[in-house]
Order: structure tokens, then C-alpha cells, then sequence
């Protein structure tokens, strides 16, 4: 196990209230743009301590300032809503609300900051600037930025630059993954309907199997990124639900197919739905039946500014040592995406898996958890993140 270096006595008494935080929000879990119950603890939490809180943005987002010294605005970004997941966990403050649960950390996320909210409000004479804090809802599904944006979250003031991060079990506690660029996947969905004819399973030769022509569907997709994707270019097409059929005996006239696509070339991005298309065109076509196909882009990729995450991997280097900083990608999908396509600004990987503590389960599993040592080091290092970009001039950073 590393040693890990403790936050700041100010930081590090804050722990105890960060787990509480968590752990409270963990038990009452709530879907995308449901969120009242954790928007009303966000919203006493800031009012007590003498934030200007905007409430009700895209619903039931928030958006809060603490005012310092004059400069630049920075803006930190929480996501706060839960996943459609029965929590299997036996621990004390699991779920309360049967198939909502708190799956990809977003609870912790409020909680480092809340915690950063609560430590700029107690040492307000040292805020060298102005800080937004943006609570944002429905990250998950089916996206809070955008409409965040539209009302005005990243207005009065206006924000220059902002930063955010992401709980991540795919790293062990402590280590920092962020890089300059592409840092998380554009993603799409795509629905797939196939309709043959049906019939008798003992007299195949008078029907169109439906499950036949989607099963080979679903093989020739898995070419896509094998045989017509460069291998240095990053691509996922997953067929994640496949239903069809509704008997032993029976012959299936018609299969539905949903799935994922992920990449992060902009090239790609108009390819992969035109050759999926083309292989369910080819296969339907070869067997007689007929397809719909609906293809939905959802978040872009989100894109790091070479400025703040160079600043940010600066300040990971000097509180936890340059071994446990490196790149970090992957095809998962954020909304950040939105906000950082309209300012400058960084979203990175805080580890927070703990595999002696068998709290490294995957991100979405029903018995997901994390480290909440993590808590107080995202604290640490968001506000160290804050004194660095006041520390120098904006077009330093």
C-alpha cells in the first residue's frame, strides 16, 4: 500500500462531516432531474455557510458563489444524481429507495464539494478570487449541462475556467489520472428493430428467424473496430440488450438490439453509425428480412484544456508525489463534456479503490463503494487547485 500524504489540518478535520455527508446522501439516492431531497441538503449546507445560492437551475440543479478577492472566476462542477441499481452492499447506509442507488460516486462528489464550499466559507479572508460551485443534475441520463448552461450557470459572474473530478475505482486511492485533450469518450446509442416472419420451430424453412439474422448481426458488428478501425484510434460498439422470441417452439419474427457506441475521433464519430447501418442493411438483406435503425449521438468527448489540467497535474505531483500521477482516458461518457466546450477547463481521475478493503468493485455494480480517504483528498486537492490558479494571472496558468 502507498502512503499517502494527509490534507492540511483544516482539510483533514473536515473528514468526519465529508463521510457523514456521504454516507447521507448515499441512503437517499435519486434519479436524474428527481434530485429535491439531495438539492434541499446541498442548499441548507450553502445557505449556512453564507454562500449566494441560486436553487432550481435545469430543475433541481444549484449553482452557489463565495465572492473573494477580485480576478478571474473559477467554477467547480458536482454531478448528483443515482443510477436505476438495486444496492446489494450490507453496509449501514445503503439505499433506502429500492432500485436507486449511488453506483458511480456522484454522492461523493457533493461531498468533496460541499467540503470545499465549507472550507472557503471558514477561511474566506484567504478565497483569493471568486468560486462557483455548479450542483449538477441527470448526468446519468439524459443530461443536466446543456440545460444548465442555458440558464445561465455559467453567467453572474461569468466563469473563465473550471475544473472538476471524478471518483475512480479503476485507480487505487490516492493516484491522479488526468492528461491534456480527449479525456472521456464521445458516446451515441443506437436501437435496432429486425422483422422476419415467424413461425413454427419444427418447419424453419417457411420463416425468416429473426434471432438468426440478429445473431449474426451482433458477430459482424464486432468487426467494426477490429477490421475497419485504425487500432491506434480508441473505439467501442457493444450491443448491451438483445430480446427476441417468446417460446421454445416458436420462431421469433422479429429481435430488438440496443447499443453503445464510443470513440473519440471526429471522423469516427460520422463513420461508426454508417457502416453499422450498412452490415445490418447487408445481413437483413441476404435473408430477406427488413430492420429500423435509430441512432442517437449522446454526450461529445469531453476535452481537457492543456492550461488547467496542466495545472492540475502540477498540483497532484506536489501533494502526492509525481509516482502517482499519469494519463487517464476512457469511453465512458460525461455531460462535463458541455461545460468545457464553452470555457477552459480540466476533469480528471481521483482514485478512490482500495482493493485490501475489497472497495474496488467497478463502477455501476450493484455493490459498488469506494475509499472515503478519497474525500478528504479531493478537498485538498480542489483547493490547492484554487490557490494555484489565483496565483498566478490567467493567461499564466
Amino acid at each position: 500500500m502507498v502512503h499517502l500524504p494527509t490534507p492540511r489540518r483544516s482539510i483533514d478535520t473536515l473528514q468526519s462531516e465529508l463521510v457523514a455527508w456521504r454516507r447521507h446522501l448515499h441512503q437517499f439516492p435519486e434519479l436524474g432531474f428527481q434530485e429535491k431531497l439531495t438539492a434541499r441538503f446541498i442548499t441548507q449546507k450553502l445557505n449556512a455557510w453564507g454562500l449566494d445560492v441560486r436553487s432550481e437551475v435545469a430543475t433541481t440543479g444549484i449553482v452557489a458563489t463565495l465572492t473573494g478577492q477580485p480576478g478571474p472566476v473559477l467554477a467547480l462542477r458536482a454531478d448528483m444524481d443515482a443510477l436505476p441499481i438495486l444496492e446489494r452492499n450490507p453496509v449501514e447506509y445503503a439505499s433506502t429507495h429500492t432500485g436507486v442507488m449511488h453506483a458511480c460516486g456522484h454522492d461523493g462528489h457533493v461531498a468533496i464539494a460541499l467540503g470545499t464550499a465549507c472550507w472557503l466559507a471558514r477561511h474566506r479572508e484567504q478565497v483569493p478570487g471568486t468560486i462557483k460551485f455548479v450542483f449538477q443534475p441527470a448526468e446519468e441520463g439524459p443530461g443536466g449541462a446543456l440545460p444548465m448552461i442555458a440558464q445561465g450557470a455559467l453567467h453572474a459572474p461569468v466563469v473563465d475556467a473550471m475544473i472538476g473530478l471524478h471518483l475512480w475505482n479503476n485507480l487505487r486511492l490516492g493516484r491522479i489520472g488526468v492528461k491534456a485533450g480527449p479525456s472521456m469518450g464521445d458516446t451515441a446509442q443506437f436501437k435496432l428493430t429486425i422483422t422476419g416472419r415467424g413461425g413454427h420451430g419444427a418447419i424453419p424453412q417457411q420463416t425468416i428467424d429473426a434471432v438468426v439474422v440478429g445473431a449474426q448481426v451482433v458477430n459482424a458488428l464486432q468487426t467494426i473496430v477490429s477490421r475497419n478501425v485504425d487500432p491506434f484510434q480508441p473505439a467501442v460498439v457493444t450491443v448491451g440488450k438483445f430480446q427476441s422470441g417468446s417460446n421454445f417452439n416458436v420462431i421469433a419474427q422479429t429481435a430488438f438490439l440496443e447499443g453503445t457506441v464510443r470513440c473519440f475521433d471526429p471522423d469516427l464519430i460520422t463513420f461508426l453509425p454508417e457502416r453499422i447501418e450498412r452490415i445490418v442493411r447487408g445481413i437483413c438483406e441476404a435473408h430477406g428480412a427488413t430492420y429500423e435503425f435509430d441512432y442517437k449521438h449522446h454526450y461529445p468527448a469531453v476535452i481537457n484544456d492543456p492550461r488547467i489540467a496542466g495545472l492540475v497535474h502540477s498540483v497532484a505531483e506536489e501533494f502526492l508525489g509525481l509516482e502517482q500521477v499519469g494519463p487517464e482516458m476512457t469511453l465512458g461518457g460525461e455531460d462535463m463534456a458541455y461545460f468545457l466546450q464553452q470555457v477552459p477547463g480540466c476533469y480528471f481521475f481521483l482514485g478512490s479503490a482500495n482493493p485490501e478493503r475489497a472497495l474496488d468493485k467497478p463502477h455501476h455494480h450493484p455493490c459498488f463503494d469506494f475509499d472515503e480517504a478519497a474525500l478528504g483528498l479531493g478537498v485538498e486537492l480542489f483547493v490547492r487547485c484554487i490557490e494555484k490558479f489565483y496565483a498566478y494571472s490567467f493567461a499564466d496558468v
